[in-house]
């Protein structure tokens, strides 16, 4: 609805990517101004620029005087983002590392929050650095509350929906008793007002210590690893929460290799032992699940929107929890059947 609104009201030229497998090239040839994607979207891109050069050789050289800012153009022109004035992620939080990755490219990525229910705007980040990680303060004529008990996100703006089609009972239950629309999305306010989306509400689970874990932020951490394609962290009535991860097709074309899949598993070691220390000890994770299952659209384990259906996964996985915790290894690769 943005998208086509802002065509209709500026006139501006819209493009669409012929396929998914001709994506980068389309994005080439359009060399859009405003670009809106995904966070995973935008973590391919960072992963494929990695890919032909090291993560610490873009950082050295990005930090020269001269040949910095060449080494910026090319990569977003690499990227068909050389002439974008407007870049933004939404539809999940976007991990902070990642958006200060693409700030060191000069492209600042904006955060906006929304929901079809309410037209897909109620929050974007301005130019504020102190923003940075949070999806702004709310439009003018929007208010926003966090529930007391649960922090769920609450929104009153004149563009909120009036109801479901004929579903009147679920429209009830979507709005507060004095209507504010229930997004059912957890957050928190900074000391600006800026609002920070941490999860879902539903999404929160309890470990067996009585612990509860908010898995989203900690699979944010998880899927900066290059070769994992997405993952879910899951752990309800565990001791300790797990992950589970897809890997992305060079990594699995490299764990088919006994040396390559040991140099990864390492690898993945090293990522989780990091994650780890900065997690409270609740939140620690027992150990990383590799699936051999690819996670797609037609099999109904992630969206279109590359969001990953977690009730899907848990209903998959969740009879080998307790294999998994009493194998004692940090690195799982579960096969399929």
């Amino acid at each position: 609805a943005l998208v086509e609104h802002g065509q209709l009201a500026t006139g501006m030229h819209v493009f669409f990517a012929e396929s998914l497998d001709t994506f980068t090239a389309d994005l080439q040839r359009a060399r859009p101004t405003v670009f809106f994607s995904v966070p995973r979207l935008w973590v391919k891109f960072q992963q494929g620029i990695q890919a032909k050069m090291p993560a610490k050789k873009l950082d050295f050289l990005l930090k020269l005087p001269i040949l910095g800012g060449i080494v910026r153009k090319k990569v977003l022109t690499a990227l068909g983002l050389q002439e974008c004035i407007f870049a933004a992620g939404g539809a999940a939080p976007m991990p902070l590392a990642l958006l200060h990755w693409y700030g060191r490219l000069g492209l600042r990525l904006a955060e906006g929050y929304g929901m079809t229910e309410n037209v897909g705007a109620t929050h974007i980040t301005t130019g504020d650095a102190g923003a940075f990680g949070t999806v702004g303060r709310p439009y003018d004529d929007v208010i926003c509350r966090l529930d007391p008990v649960s922090s769920e996100i609450q929104i009153k703006a004149p563009w909120n929906m009036l109801g479901y089609y004929k579903e009147p009972e679920m429209s009830r239950e979507s709005f507060t008793d004095d209507g504010f629309l229930r997004t059912g999305d957890k957050g928190g306010l900074d000391a600006q007002g800026n609002l920070k989306i941490t999860g879902r509400v539903k999404d929160l689970f309890k470990t067996s210590k009585g612990k509860y874990v908010a898995p989203a932020p900690i699979e944010d951490k998880i899927v900066m690893h290059g070769s994992i394609e997405a993952c879910c962290v899951t752990g309800a009535n565990l001791g300790q929460p797990l992950a589970l991860a897809m890997l992305n097709p060079d990594a699995i074309r490299q764990s088919a290799d006994p040396a390559g899949r040991s140099q990864l598993e390492a690898s993945l070691m090293a990522h989780l032992k990091a994650i780890n220390e900065t997690l409270d000890p609740h939140e620690q994770l027992d150990c990383l699940v590799v699936t051999a299952e690819a996670w797609t659209v037609d099999n109904d384990l992630i969206t279109p929107t590359f969001k990953v259906k977690r009730n899907r996964i848990e209903d998959l996985f969740a009879r080998n929890y307790d294999d998994w915790v009493g194998m004692r290894k940090t690195i799982i690769w579960h096969k399929a059947g």
